[in-house]
């Protein structure tokens, strides 16, 4: 009998080599995604630490700890702010903005307390404005100030001593100062006053500017006087490009037109100064400029008088003012026994807004 061997189909076998390929290509796949994954993740451990960096240097130096902030001090520039703000007050001022005007001052103030030409200029709109104790408040404070602050310090001196024009009535005549005028047309209180000023230009060919001032000075009546006690300075001012003001460094010329000028003969006595800038005159120094400011002693010499092209006054320097000067008007003030008798201004502004003479005249 014929003995038969088992063996496997044809069919079986190929099954097999199937399932064993399924086998393999999914292993491989399973690899693949593993491998995939593992590195995305070794990625992103790697990406962590670099992102957050840039926060290490902040924490890392202790050094760059910033500084607490200094306290405000005065300085050039809180100087040169104040300034800026008075100019700005002046022209609100102009403008009839006074609330706005008096706002540029308090922070000028504010930044430069003891500058008198802002304190002055408070107490003058305080003044308008009718707020007399706020004004003589603003007044004192200059007084404080002493001889430093100038002629705004005699200003302030006389404004406390009379009062401001709270006392007077409406339509009342005034000097430039504020201070009313009795029936002598003298301030109140006053030895002399002055009663009448005529300003006339010169026509002068050779002249940018040719003015002569006729400044009637008058004595009170019935009050003896000691010529040596009376102080007359008269002061004028240019603009320097239209924009600073300084003392004038044109020439000055002053003539009494009595030459005894004693308020013996004639009252009021008539002072007569000129005012020559000629065309070709050059920019001097600052001395110069306040040594043309006009200081008449009555007594001494009756007059004062250059050539025409004579320099103002002699200068140790150039003036640092080189730009286009234009006359601008005139201060005059009267002392009698060192007291301030009046004050005669035009435009009435240079009384707080003109520098004060570097040379005592």
């Amino acid at each position: 009998m014929p003995v038969l061997a088992a063996s496997s189909s044809p069919s079986d076998r190929t099954y097999s080599v199937a399932v064993g390929v399924i086998l393999v290509f999914a292993a491989l796949e399973i690899l693949a995604i593993a491998i995939h994954f593992g590195a995305e993740y070794h990625a992103e451990r790697a990406t962590l630490p670099s992102l957050k960096t840039p926060a290490a240097p902040a924490s890392a130096k202790p050094g760059t700890t910033p500084l607490p902030a200094q306290p405000e001090v005065p300085s050039s520039a809180a100087l040169s702010a104040s300034d800026r703000l008075l100019k700005e007050a002046d022209v609100l001022r102009e403008r009839g903005d006074t609330a706005n005007a008096l706002a540029r001052l308090q922070d000028a103030s504010e930044r430069d307390p003891k500058n008198p030409q802002v304190l002055a200029e408070m107490a003058t709109l305080y003044e308008a404005i009718q707020l007399y104790d706020r004004s003589n408040e603003t007044w004192r404070k200059i007084q404080d100030l002493g001889p430093s602050a100038g002629p705004l310090y005699e200003l302030a001196d006389m404004k406390l001593r009379v009062g401001a024009a709270a006392t007077a009535a409406p339509g009342v005549p005034m000097d430039t100062a504020g201070k009313p005028l009795d029936a002598e047309g003298l301030p109140e209180g006053s030895v002399f006053g002055v009663t009448n000023i005529e300003a006339e230009q010169i026509p002068d060919p050779e002249a940018e500017t040719n003015l002569r001032l006729k400044i009637e000075i008058k004595k009170r009546q019935g009050v003896a006087i000691d010529h040596s006690k009376l102080r007359i300075m008269v002061l004028f001012y240019d603009s320097v490009d239209n924009d600073k003001i300084v003392a004038t460094d044109a020439d000055v010329n002053y003539e009494w037109m009595n030459p005894k000028h004693d308020w013996a003969e004639s009252n009021p006595e008539t002072l007569i100064v000129t005012y020559l800038r000629s065309k070709a005159h050059s920019i001097t120094s600052e001395a110069a400029l306040s040594a043309a400011a006009a200081s008449v002693t009555p007594g001494k010499n009756s007059s004062k008088s250059k050539k025409r092209g004579e320099p103002a006054a002699s200068t140790d320097s150039l003036s640092g003012d080189s730009g286009q000067r234009r006359y601008l008007g005139y201060v005059i003030r009267i002392l009698y026994d060192d007291k301030l008798q009046t004050v005669r201004a035009e435009p009435a502004r240079l009384i707080n807004d003109a520098p004060n003479p570097s040379v005592s005249p």
